[in-house]
Parts: C-alpha cells; sequence; structure tokens
C-alpha cells in the first residue's frame, strides 16, 4: 500500500514498518452477480493481508508514526483482528505490544496474538468492555492507545482499500460499495480516499461517489438502527451477540461519521440474521474461492437482500468487501 506514500502520512527519507500488506485482488464474480441479479459483481479480498485481515493497512500506518514518534508501547482492545494486526507490527517495529480482547475472540486469532510476542489479556464481555480496559492501563503504563479513531493513522491506511478499488477498475468508481460494518474505519477511509482523488483530480470533480452500504449483523446493528431512525449518531447496542466477531460493536466511536458517509452517498444499511451470514459466508467461498470470514459472508448477504428489495439497482455495479479470512475463525 506503501506505493500510495504520497497520500500517506510517511515523512521524505522515512521507511515505512511494512510486511507487505495492500495490493488486494479485486476479484470479477459473475456467478454472484447473476445468482443476485446485478450487472457486475466483484469482491475485494482484504484476507490476503499480513495476519488476515483489513485490519494490516491501519496498523501499517499507525505503527510507521508510533515509531517515528518514539512511543513506549501500543495497546489496543480487540474484536480479534486489529490485535492480530497490531502484535505483527509492533513486532517488526520492535515495540511493545499488549491486546485486550473478549474471552469470546475465536481462538486462532488469539493463537496468533500469542505466537507474535504481545501480551494478551483475554476480559469477560465485548470489546467495550476491553476498551475500558486497554484506555485505564494506557493511562497507566504511559503506552500509547491505538484504538479505532483514538489516533489520526490507523484511518489513513484503511484509506488505500479506496484508492485500490479507484486504481483496479481504471480510475473509475462503482456504483455500490458493501462494506461489513464494526467500527466503521474502513469505510470512512474510503470515503476519504474518494475525496482526496477528486482533489487531486484523478477522479472528475463533482463525480457521483459510490453509494456506501453498511452490513452488520442482527445481533448488532447500531448503524442499522440509527440509519433507520435518520438518527444523526447511534445509540450502544444492548447484548451485542454475532459469530462475525469482527461486527461484535456495540458502540463504535465512528458513529457520527459512518452515518455521515451514508446519509452524504444516498446509502443504505441493512443486518443480516446468523443464518444467513453462514448461508452467504459459503456461497461467497463456493462462487470464489475465497476463504471468506463472516463479516464478508454479512455483507454478501444484505446486499442480496437489498437487491431483491429493490434498494440497490440491479443494473448497478458493485463491490462487495470481504475483510477477513475464513482461516482465522476456525
Amino acid at each position: 500500500m506503501w506505493r500510495y506514500a504520497p497520500l500517506l502520512p510517511l515523512t521524505d527519507g522515512e521507511s515505512p514498518v511494512s510486511l507487505g500488506e495492500g495490493a488486494t485482488p479485486l476479484i470479477d464474480a459473475p456467478s454472484l452477480a447473476s445468482a443476485l441479479g446485478v450487472r457486475r459483481l466483484w469482491v475485494k479480498d482484504e484476507g490476503l493481508n499480513p495476519t488476515g485481515s483489513f485490519k494490516a493497512r491501519g496498523m501499517s500506518a499507525a505503527v510507521t508514526r508510533a515509531r517515528a514518534l518514539g512511543v513506549p508501547g501500543l495497546v489496543v482492545p480487540t474484536a480479534g483482528n486489529a490485535g492480530a494486526a497490531l502484535s505483527a507490527y509492533g513486532a517488526a517495529a520492535g515495540i511493545p505490544v499488549r491486546v485486550y480482547a473478549p474471552e469470546t475472540t475465536p481462538s486462532g486469532i488469539l493463537a496468533t496474538i500469542r505466537a507474535l510476542g504481545a501480551e494478551l489479556v483475554t476480559v469477560p464481555g465485548h470489546i467495550g468492555d476491553a476498551g475500558r480496559a486497554a484506555r485505564a492501563f494506557a493511562a497507566d503504563s504511559g503506552y500509547f492507545d491505538v484504538s479505532t479513531l483514538r489516533e489520526p493513522y490507523r484511518i489513513e491506511g484503511k484509506k488505500t482499500m479506496g484508492l485500490e478499488v479507484a486504481e483496479q477498475l481504471g480510475w473509475r468508481l462503482p456504483d455500490v460499495i458493501v462494506y461489513p460494518t464494526g467500527g466503521g474505519t474502513g469505510l470512512i477511509g474510503m470515503w476519504k480516499a474518494f475525496l482526496e482523488l477528486q482533489r487531486i483530480g484523478w477522479i472528475a470533480p463533482g463525480a457521483r461517489l459510490p453509494r456506501f452500504v453498511s452490513a452488520q449483523a442482527q445481533g448488532c446493528a447500531p448503524i442499522v438502527r440509527a440509519f433507520a431512525q435518520r438518527a444523526r449518531h447511534a445509540e450502544p447496542w444492548e447484548n451485542p451477540s454475532t459469530h462475525a466477531s469482527g461486527l461484535r460493536v456495540p458502540a463504535p466511536l465512528g458513529d457520527r461519521l459512518i452515518l455521515r458517509v451514508l446519509y452524504e452517498t444516498n446509502g443504505e444499511a441493512a443486518a443480516a440474521t446468523e443464518d444467513e451470514i453462514r448461508a452467504d459466508t459459503a456461497a461467497l467461498s463456493h462462487a470464489t474461492g475465497i476463504d471468506a470470514a463472516p463479516e464478508g459472508g454479512c455483507a454478501l448477504a444484505v446486499c442480496r437482500a437489498l437487491v431483491a428489495a429493490g434498494r440497490i439497482a440491479r443494473d448497478a455495479e458493485i463491490v462487495v468487501f470481504n475483510t477477513g479470512t475464513g482461516s482465522s475463525y476456525r
């Protein structure tokens, strides 16, 4: 992703902390397009990033800046993938890392965090509970808290997903982007990327941006509920529950920005059941050869439902994001 260095927070002569993140494939999926009844559908497979998820992009940018600023250590709460990514990039940079994760985090992801040398603390509850513990530790230890949107650099790495989609489509944009939304930095980052591309003239000024679709699980859908109410912020979700652990974020800190993106792009927000997520995770994998994570299955399920309901046009060109690898959940 660092081939986009002029658009990223990197000083002259500075080398990024990189493990080869980015440049993930945008896979044409004609059989899925036919099954959903749309003109064209691509899957952006972020599971091929280091440590198996899109979180590698944000952590590469954040740890690059942290090393330059001389922080003594890094701490993060995680539903899984962010902790694995920070553990990897902290190791690459020689910076100590502590990760707080819910006890229900998939065991394969917890094993990855341990294998990369981070200090792992599991806590009862959900990511909000892990976040409170991480913030308390940061205050006591001097470690820097790299929680979602509590520092300015992770989103800079995430925006490269948008830069890649535009580049891979010949510097044009799809009609719709369906994004599985937990903390939402990927969605916000891509919106930021497209606005920046317009400002530098790589996308025509005034060109219509893609409609962003926020896909969530019915057991944890604070953005979907707020969107239905046309609210400006999302109330915390009570008793969050979904096997798609990356979507189990009951109170996303970026709720106002996520909703702003949806409103400004005439977007949508919808939730899928656990059975729908499982079915479309399998459908995504069987149709494309991608080892899809349940978050990707959720995005496909929501896309399918919105097309059937007429909320996404059948002549649309759509990009669906698979944000991680299914192997992390097994």
